[in-house]
């Protein structure tokens, strides 16, 4: 993975307006319950970081405090949500099941590559 933006058109359109709960549960939407819990059971799989700045289209870049299984320390991810994160902000993100922790807070991130 590079530090490069992804370039991805429109991962995946939500029908919710702003301002409303998002109803989907696909990547970089609403985190279902089941998937909260996943990642809750799996306290070896997260990666702590620290956030950059948000692109308009909503990708937030992730540099890992230690490279993941590639070598790459920066990881694009991406909500529908903008805003969850400040820039500089330390987070966690799940490299099994695209959960990303913000304090106490868990988001489902669409994740632009591994980080097994």
């Amino acid at each position: 993975m590079s530090s490069l933006k992804p370039q991805v058109k429109n991962p995946m359109l939500c029908t919710s307006a702003d301002g409303e709960e998002c109803s989907a549960h696909g990547a970089g939407h609403a985190l279902s319950t089941m998937h909260g819990r996943l990642a809750s059971a799996t306290p070896s799989k997260w990666r702590d970081g620290i956030a950059g700045d948000t692109t308009d289209d909503g990708w937030t870049p992730i540099a890992l405090l230690e490279p993941d299984a590639a070598g790459d320390n920066i990881v694009w991810v991406w909500n529908h949500a903008r805003g969850l994160v400040a820039s500089g902000e330390p987070v966690a993100l799940h490299s099994v099941y695209g959960a990303l922790a913000v304090g106490a807070a868990r988001f489902n991130v669409l994740v632009a590559a591994s980080i097994a």
